[in-house]
């Protein structure tokens, strides 16, 4: 059986797709990241891109997802990247949710994005760690 983690943010164009991806490399086989978002954006934002590509992970193939009651019935855990209010989904606040409060790459230069895709890359060490305990 393969646990489901689930990365939350509005537009699903920068935070939860890096982390996705992170999760995709540390990750063990039995667990499946998926990453969506509660408006989802048109794009993966192109400095988002280019950040993860400076680090080997090519997203330019990725196309943001609009979150679905499905994907929040049985992951083993929720992330939410700390943009997520009971307003905009109230689901996310019923189980297993873990908000992690990285800032919004929209709107910044690459050297800020650099700083959030590290952020989220070392996030995502500490949660593959705690997944394996």
């Amino acid at each position: 059986m393969v646990d489901k983690v689930l990365f939350v943010c509005v537009e699903n164009a920068g935070r939860s797709i890096m982390a996705e991806a992170f999760f995709n490399k540390y990750a063990p086989k039995n667990f499946q990241p998926i990453s969506a978002g509660t408006k989802p954006a048109s794009k993966v934002n192109p400095i988002v891109i280019q950040a993860m590509k400076e680090v080997g992970i090519n997203l330019s193939l990725k196309k943001p997802k609009n979150l679905s009651k499905k994907m929040i019935t049985k992951p083993k855990k929720i992330v939410s990247m700390g943009c997520i209010d009971k307003e905009s989904c109230p689901a996310l606040f019923f189980n297993n949710v873990i908000d992690w409060q990285i800032p919004d790459p929209k709107g910044q230069s690459i050297e800020e994005i650099r700083k959030i895709r590290d952020q989220i890359d070392s996030k995502v060490k500490e949660l593959v760690s705690s997944l394996q305990e």
